[in-house]
């Protein structure tokens, strides 16, 4: 995954990685590297580097995490920081909406839908 601007959870999770002496770190750095090689070409000026779930893997992997527990270990913990996201907008009685912009093309239009589907005599199909 990648995310803007440098995240330090991800600088972390390199750094333990690296202390532990991940065996797919090596592999880990050239993919990052080629990938913001390849994003700076395709996407100039916007800064997208890898996330926090690009080394998680790394560490959960070199921690003997099996393979099928490593979505619901990460899923866990965004789970938390939605849970506390909640309680801070309940707090203040507020929602929080991120800033952003969309830049994508615009949805497309509805097909319409023929009148003979529409008249059906039954609520349900």
């Amino acid at each position: 995954m990648i995310f803007s601007p440098f995240v330090t959870r991800s600088t972390f999770l390199h750094s333990v990685a690296q202390r532990l002496g991940a065996a797919k770190l090596g592999f880990a750095e050239q993919v990052e590297r080629t990938v913001v090689e390849v994003l700076a070409e395709l996407k100039p000026g916007r800064n997208l580097y890898a996330n926090v779930e690009f080394y998680a893997g790394v560490v959960m992997e070199e921690a003997g995490l099996p393979r099928e527990l490593f979505t619901p270990t990460f899923a866990s913990s965004r789970v938390i920081g939605w849970c506390a996201n909640m309680l801070e907008q309940a707090a203040d009685n507020r929602i929080i909406r991120p800033s952003a912009r969309y830049v994508g093309p615009p949805p497309p239009e509805p097909v319409p839908v023929p009148a003979a589907r529409v008249s059906c005599s039954r609520w349900w199909w």
